[in-house]
């Protein structure tokens, strides 16, 4: 899944450490989300989200998720 996370933490300067002590994980989950080798659950999701000031849908891009009806 892609995400915007990475834009973001440049916008505010923020390192991918100092994100992660923020919404409580460690820097290797905020790098494997970054690169897509993770998948961040809803919870974590929505702790990045609300950090930022956003919703989840302005920080994760679901466009390739497939439908799961």
């Amino acid at each position: 899944m892609k995400t915007h996370i990475p834009e973001l933490r440049r916008q505010r300067k923020l390192s991918q450490e100092e994100l992660a002590m923020a919404v409580g994980v460690t820097r290797q989950t905020i790098t494997s989300i970054e690169v897509g080798k993770y998948t961040a659950s809803l919870p974590l999701a929505y702790r990045i989200a609300r950090y930022f000031g956003l919703s989840i849908e302005d920080v994760f891009d679901f466009s390739d998720v497939e439908d799961m009806e």
